[in-house]
């Protein structure tokens, strides 16, 4: 019979938090496990010492690289992947041998902890349990006396590695949070927290529940002084007061949300900024400039993650569907006095937020609300430049979209465009529901114009993955098209240069008695 397998936290550094049930395992152990940095002792052995038995074989697993380089042919990954398949070796060695090994793990051992690595390659082939320890921010959470989450909080784990971007949106958009894995990245964490308008709420614990515990605010804090083994605590809002209570999500529940804001003091201009298809640089200085001003974003979500997050900026997100209750929420805010701008990708003014603002400006709750439009760079307008100029004479622009019209109309439109002659821009051609539209539209047009007829297929432009085809009519294939794409087909006159760029002529045969 082989030996049981144990993941056992324990704790974050005083070993009288350490669980009864932990305690036990390690004194009963066959084989005691811990990892350590290279010339550094274990801090887990460190807090579990009195307890191994003089009996117990031990194994320090010594990583081969912490933070410094490697001359692994696979770098830091390739090096830590086999440290890891070794590590797994030489404990199920033990195993084999009918040996009980206990893994030491400090804080959780399923929270950032090390054991999971042996998890994956060892709780498969034997008999395997896992013994939960106090992590570190709850030890840290206790000695701050800083109660973390109230009543409604949303709580928010994030680790100091993230990009300092991405950690100031996650940290303005959560109610409290909690920052791990600091050290060198502490830096770059405290200007998040700055440009997110968390610093003040901000407690900095080190070594929590050890000897040398200390915690101070953050801003406080010597970056130099900053070891590994400490915490960032967020206290969260409604302890605060920092922030409104109001989000997307709580517009899309039902109602306008005018309910949720204290009584209308004055009234605010409402800005409506198109953001362009994808990157920072097609943005235009206008909505650069309108950006920077304002207090509150509100979009779709992917459009709302776009705008740098900075001290004193509130983001409402929220999903694809809900375009007039986010449009009532900037309303109710502008209402309020709050500076708002409504965001949308591309150009606001196409398939976008703007007639949705307009409509919603309708009720008499909000005529006193000036709206105005920002233009941005429109979806169409970069793939044609990607592909050269087809849309350089008379073109239509249409959405293969049924949720706002019925099909009937966009399929009558479609034959009157190609009647037209127009060259033809085909904005949300399909989605996930939607996979029979295009293959359809691409009947009606066949009816119309020639199987030769150039179709530009643009996916994605303007950002990383972004691809371009050139194809035809009859060759198109609907199943290649999705909701990422953008097509142009071209008109009877549109050509291909002989480098393959697409453009229709401003000129126009006349097609009189033919």
């Amino acid at each position: 019979m082989t030996g049981r397998f144990h993941g056992v936290g324990v704790g974050p550094g005083d070993p009288e938090l350490i669980t009864l049930k932990a305690a036990r395992l390690i004194s009963e152990a066959d084989v005691v496990a811990y990892h350590a940095g290279a010339g550094k002792s274990s801090n887990a052995r460190r807090i579990a010492a009195d307890l191994i038995p003089g009996t117990a074989i031990e194994e320090k697993l010594t990583y081969p690289v912490t933070t410094g380089t490697t001359d692994h042919p696979g770098g830091y990954t390739g090096a830590l992947s086999d440290f890891y398949a070794d590590s797994a070796r030489r404990l199920a060695e033990h195993l084999d041998a009918g040996r009980n090994v206990v893994l030491l793990s400090e804080g959780d051992p399923l929270f950032y902890g090390s054991y999971m690595y042996m998890h994956d390659r060892l709780a498969e082939r034997y008999p395997t349990g896992i013994v939960p320890g106090i992590p570190a921010f709850t030890a840290a959470t206790s000695a701050a006396e800083s109660p973390l989450a109230r009543q409604t909080d949303v709580l928010t784990v994030l680790p100091g590695t993230l990009p300092e971007p991405e950690l100031a949106r996650r940290l303005a958009e959560t109610d409290a949070a909690v920052i791990m894995k600091l050290g060198r990245t502490f830096p770059a964490v405290r200007r998040a927290l700055e440009a997110a308008g968390r610093l003040e709420h901000a407690v900095y614990v080190e070594r929590a529940s050890m000897t040398e515990e200390r915690q101070l605010p953050v801003a406080e804090v010597d970056p130099t002084t900053v070891p590994y083994f400490s915490v960032i605590l967020v206290t969260g809002d409604s302890r605060n007061g920092t922030r409104s209570r109001t989000s997307g999500g709580d517009v899309a529940a039902g109602g306008s949300g005018t309910e949720l804001f204290e009584p209308i003091t004055s009234t605010a201009e409402l800005l409506v900024v198109g953001l362009g298809p994808g990157p920072d640089r097609w943005l235009t200085a206008e909505a650069s400039t309108a950006l920077a001003e304002v207090d509150h974003v509100v979009g779709y979500g992917p459009y709302v993650d776009r705008v740098p997050q900075r001290a004193g900026l509130t983001r409402h997100a929220s999903g694809n569907t809900v375009e007039l209750d986010r449009a009532r929420l900037a309303l109710d805010l502008a209402r309020k006095g709050e500076r708002v701008a409504v965001v949308s990708g591309g150009d606001a003014g196409v398939f976008g937020m703007a007639t949705a603002v307009f409509e919603a400006a309708e009720d008499p709750v909000y005529r006193d609300v000036p709206v105005r439009v920002l233009p941005g760079m429109s979806a169409v307008q970069a793939v044609a430049a990607r592909a050269g100029a087809p849309v350089g004479g008379d073109f239509a622009v249409m959405s293969l979209s049924d949720r706002l019209k019925p099909w009937e109309v966009i399929e009558r439109r479609l034959r009157a465009v190609s009647e037209a002659d127009l060259a033809l821009a085909v904005y949300n051609p399909a989605s996930r529901s939607r996979t029979e539209q295009i293959a359809t539209a691409r009947r009606v047009l066949l009816e119309h114009r020639e199987p030769g007829t150039p179709v530009v297929v643009g996916r994605s432009v303007g950002r990383e993955n972004e691809s371009l085809e050139v194809t035809t009519l009859a060759e198109l294939d609907p199943a290649t098209v999705d909701m990422r794409c953008l097509l142009i087909v071209g008109a009877s006159g549109t050509r291909l240069s002989g480098a393959g760029r697409v453009w229709t002529p401003r000129w126009v045969e006349s097609r009189v008695g033919a």
